[in-house]
Parts: C-alpha cells; structure tokens; sequence
C-alpha cells in the first residue's frame, strides 16, 4: 500500500476520534443533577454528578442549595463513607403550604465534607438527596453547587441558563421536571448537551471513515494514448 495512503488513513481516523473525545468531554465537566423518579408533586431521588476538573487536586467538599421559593417538607442526605454530612435548616420568609404540611422553616442547605481523601483528580462521585414534596405547575427547579478542592479553589456552580442563550460558564444544576416522568427520561441541560456532542461525533467518525474508504480506493491507470495510423 502507498506510503501515502497510509498517512491519510491515520489522519483522518486520529481526527475523527479527537472529535468524538473532545465533544463528550467538554459537554461532561459540569456538576450535575437527575433523577430516576421525579415528577410534580411525587417524593423523589436526587443524585449530583461532581467531577474533579483537575489534574493535581481533589474534591473535598460539595454544597448543595435547595429551592426557598419552593422548599421541601423531607429532606434525607445519603451517608457516605469517607464524607461527613450536615443539613442546615432555615426560618422562610413566609409560610409555604406543601401538600398538607404548612412550613415555617426548611432545609436550605445540604453539605458534604471529605474526612478522606476527598474525590481524586479527573474522577467522579455521585451525591444523593430523597426530597419531596416536589412542587405542581414547575417545569424545573435549580439547585445552586459550591464545589471546594484540596487547594483551596471554590467553583461556584449558580448562573441560570436564559432561553435561547448559550449555556453559561458554570451552570447551575437543573432538574427538569417535565422531563421526568420516566426514569430514562429524567435528565439535565447537560445530559442533553452530551447526548447532542456523542451525536455529532459519531458523524464527524463516519464521515471521516468515508473519506477514508475513497482515500484508499485504487486510482485506476491511466490509459496508454492511441497512436493514428
């Protein structure tokens, strides 16, 4: 096989893999929430995806925000090994009705310290929250994050996505609820972005291995001129 072809080959497969590691990791980074069981009105599960964006520091702490314009009369926080967890409980600015239950006060914050190692560098945890109720007639619900590392850096994950706006710097995490009514269908902004970016990817591979396949296809000879008679 020419030398040559076979430089094109490995170029155009090197770069469609680029496309497909690049997109999923960058549409990846961002603290996250989902749920496999919420929907209006329903108790339900809550798991914040935290990565550690660094490659020499660990995650060491996670403060998580519940909704005060729309609080929760339960709220339990899983145990974790290696993570101390506190809620912190808050007198409302007014009485809130949920369900049957009148609040006078809530849970309005939950956090988790590391009393370990904390989450290594380019991995991931996973937090979870059983809350409920959850609120009727809300499309979604925000849950500002403050991410902490073993350095001292703090990530403040609270800027509100605008409709028709690109996806802000640091994201809060937002549950749909509209989209949850199914398990699989219980997802984020970024779930979204990322099924989107695994998409186009994947296109960017095939189209890159069709070029390849006519990269490598046998130039036919050139036909030897007709002499006149």
């Amino acid at each position: 096989m020419p030398k040559r072809f076979v430089l094109r080959a490995g170029a155009i497969v090197a770069a469609s893999a680029l496309v497909v590691i690049g997109a999923a990791g960058s549409a990846s980074a961002h603290v996250t929430v989902s749920s496999p069981d919420a929907k209006p009105g329903g108790y339900a599960k809550l798991v914040f995806r935290v990565p550690t964006e660094s490659d020499n520091t660990s995650t060491t702490k996670l403060v998580v925000s519940l909704p005060k314009d729309h609080p929760f009369a339960s709220v339990g926080a899983q145990v974790k090994d290696g993570w101390k967890v506190e809620k912190k409980e808050e007198k409302l600015p007014a009485e809130v009705k949920v369900g049957d239950v009148t609040l006078t006060k809530a849970i309005t914050t939950v956090t988790w310290t590391a009393t370990a190692g904390g989450i290594p560098a380019n991995d991931f945890d996973e937090f979870a929250l059983s809350v409920g109720r959850l609120p009727d007639g809300v499309d979604s619900l925000s849950f500002p994050a403050v991410q902490t590392y073993s350095d001292g850096e703090v990530v403040k994950w609270s800027d509100v996505a605008k409709d028709g706006a690109d996806e802000p710097e640091h994201p809060a995490p937002t549950l749909k609820l509209a989209a949850a009514l199914t398990p699989v269908a219980a997802t984020t902004s970024e779930g979204t972005s990322d099924t989107l970016a695994r998409w186009l990817g994947a296109g960017g591979l095939l189209v890159g291995l069709i070029g390849l396949a006519f990269g490598l296809r046998p130039r036919r000879p050139a036909s030897a001129p007709v002499e006149k008679q």
